[in-house]
């Protein structure tokens, strides 16, 4: 598995041994199985953005450092240069770059989100998290999944929506999209 995953693993094996949370607090918090949050925490499998969301919120710690591993630490304002955000790739088909990374105690977390295509018949794979989240397409086209609704979207074009409900993406025509995602 990616080298990137396994770091954000290590994370949660830390967060948990820091705060003394059991398998099956951890495990409650992101409604799986202690089954499935520990292949999480064994970084053979991918771990969602979306999950590493509830996480930050349930156990008060910012969303950036369970994907990058640094501490924010700006207060009045964070700029962060074109290309220049704290990246992470969950898998090869998703990118994400943190454009708050070092500011503290945001109320939302914006990135910018890389989809490589993928074959025309493989699903949409779907997540939830609690809030709301904003995605403005930069480049290319998705197709938007929304509690079962099929939404194609293009450069230029926006949704906002519940991240309760089931929801995920992909690229179409055989070339990635590039979208900005601010998760509320």
């Amino acid at each position: 598995m990616n080298e990137e995953i396994k770091q954000i693993a290590e994370r949660l094996r830390g967060l948990r041994d820091v705060l003394d949370i059991s398998v099956d607090d951890m495990s409650g918090a992101c409604g799986i199985s202690p089954e499935e949050y520990l292949a999480l925490e064994s970084g053979t499998v991918d771990i969602s953005v979306s999950m590493l969301h509830k996480i930050s919120q349930v156990y008060g710690i910012e969303l950036t450092t369970l994907m990058f591993g640094d501490e924010p630490k700006m207060s009045a304002y964070f700029v962060t240069r074109k290309g220049k955000g704290i990246s992470v790739e969950r898998t090869k088909a998703y990118k994400y770059q943190s454009l708050a990374a070092g500011f503290s105690k945001r109320k939302a977390d914006p990135f910018m989100v890389t989809v490589h295509p993928k074959p025309a018949d493989e699903p949409v794979y779907l997540n939830t998290h609690s809030g709301q989240e904003y995605n403005y397409v930069i480049s290319g086209r998705m197709q938007i999944q929304i509690n079962g609704k099929d939404l194609i979207l293009e450069e230029g074009d926006s949704i906002y929506f519940n991240s309760e409900l089931p929801h995920g993406m992909k690229a179409l025509d055989g070339a990635e999209v590039k979208f900005l995602a601010i998760i509320l």
